[in-house]
């Protein structure tokens, strides 16, 4: 019977994750339609940016929103209500007749991504059992680095067309299937029984549980709502839960400052600076990056229910650093002193697929478990979306300024990437708890105890 619950669970986590597939699709496809938009609407640098970061503009507030929607509606009507945000934000993409539909159309797209990055993780985590909730949470990753890598193919194959308008059209189709596969899942259980609904939770827990597990369960998450009750957005800020919310908003927006978006908006662009002069052959180098992506992911679902959160963490850190310190000394070297400069575009891609394979075990998926289960089942819902606000914010930011940073600085950004990464891994060392194997309410009771200590102490 556990097999079959375990095939269950993991079926729900895939319908959930769809929503990864299409944050991926539509925030990498745009890596590849910029070459052919830019021409066609006569983008500057600054108009350029405002496309690109439209999405993240529109993700900001989705995610402000998909907390509020997730305590009064449910997390299964988020990723609906996200759905249906991305058939309509595709359409209208594809149909725009000029920049400003367009960056309205990439709000609206924004908008649902910002839903899911909340709405999807968090469904995952409330049904998943503790022992492999690390990598069922993080197949919501493996589906972002999938639709990159789907949008990046699409991209490529289109590009001989300058298909643009098909590109950023063809998201409506998983989102349509995210939409049917989400009205036949069952509802978070713990939602169910924060909202009353105790018969209903039970039946939705005993489809993923085996029956022995069902009641203990229930009393721990009963226990859990009584000890934490907070009724206002202010009341995230209080000693229980000031801590988790620290953590979850440094990772967030540590997620963004080290530079990832960068990549997956720009990627083309950059490879055609560093010397990758066809588009073609900038897109299917792109496409390179987004299989590495892809499967780099994958030792992240292999360990994290192993070696645990925190080791992920540190050593992707490293990694990452590394690679960006050494991409902006390779960069820096062959625009100052080597007028040939053949070998910097095959430097450049190799820098870049070291630094993807290392996010792509660590604060990419890392970050996305972590916001999902490190807060109470009363604050959860706000706590995350306060947490993911904060990641779509440091995107929007990030994504705006580089096409001016790049202009202005050069090689010389790749550093302040760098630096970012360093005061990430201070960050994880001083601050970040490890969450391996522990029930979402045994970690709402370690930062409990933490927090209670820490007054005593003072």
């Amino acid at each position: 019977m556990r097999r079959l619950e375990q095939v269950y669970t993991t079926l729900i986590a895939a319908v959930a994750a769809l929503g990864g597939l299409l944050f991926g699709f539509d925030t990498g496809v745009i890596a590849g339609a910029m070459l052919f938009i830019v021409p066609d609407f006569h983008l500057g640098p600054a108009e350029q940016g405002l496309v690109v970061s439209a999405v993240t503009f529109g993700a900001l507030f989705g995610a402000l929103a998909g907390g509020t929607s997730s305590d009064r509606f449910g997390r299964r009507w988020t990723n609906i209500a996200a759905g249906l945000s991305f058939v309509a934000g595709s359409v209208f993409s594809a149909l725009a007749p000029n920049v400003d539909v367009l960056i309205a159309s990439r709000v609206l797209i924004g908008l649902a991504i910002g839903l899911t990055s909340v709405a999807a993780p968090m469904y995952i985590a409330e049904l998943s059992p503790a022992r492999n909730r690390g990598k069922l949470v993080s197949l919501f990753q493996l589906a972002i680095t999938i639709g990159i890598l789907v949008s990046y193919i699409v991209d490529r194959a289109l590009a001989p067309e300058h298909a643009w308008r098909w590109m950023l059209g063809l998201a409506c189709i998983p989102g349509a299937l995210l939409v049917l596969g989400m009205i036949a899942m069952p509802e978070s259980p713990r939602w169910l029984l924060k909202s009353g609904a105790e018969k209903a939770a039970r039946q939705a827990l005993s489809l993923v549980r085996s029956a022995d597990e069902v009641e203990p369960e229930v009393q721990e998450i009963r226990e859990d709502l009584a000890r934490n009750q907070p009724a206002a957005w202010s009341e995230l800020l209080m000693p229980g839960l000031r801590p988790a919310l620290m953590v979850g908003i440094g990772l967030a927006v540590f997620q963004q400052v080290t530079g990832i978006n960068t990549i997956i908006y720009y990627a083309p662009q950059i490879f055609q600076k560093a010397g990758l002069d066809s588009a073609t052959t900038a897109l299917a180098a792109t496409a390179g990056i987004g299989v590495v992506n892809v499967l780099s992911t994958l030792i992240a679902i292999w360990l994290v229910d192993r070696v645990g959160r925190k080791p992920l963490l540190v050593a992707g850190l490293v990694g990452m650093t590394i690679s960006l310190a050494a991409l902006g000394a390779a960069q820096h070297f062959g625009s100052t002193f080597d007028v040939n400069q053949s070998w910097v575009a095959p430097i450049t891609v190799g820098f870049i697929g070291l630094y993807i394979v290392c996010f792509a075990f660590s604060l990419g998926p890392v970050v996305w478990l972590m916001i999902s289960e490190i807060f109470p089942n009363r604050a959860r819902a706000r706590a995350a979306g306060v947490s993911t606000a904060a990641n779509w914010t440091a995107n929007f930011l990030v994504s705006l300024s580089f096409p001016v940073m790049q202009a202005m600085l050069g090689p010389s950004l790749w550093f302040v990437y760098a630096a970012m990464g360093v005061a990430a891994f201070i960050f994880v060392i001083g601050w970040v708890p490890e969450t391996k194997g522990k029930s979402l309410e045994e970690i709402s009771r370690q930062w409990r105890r933490a927090s209670t200590s820490t007054v005593v102490n003072q």
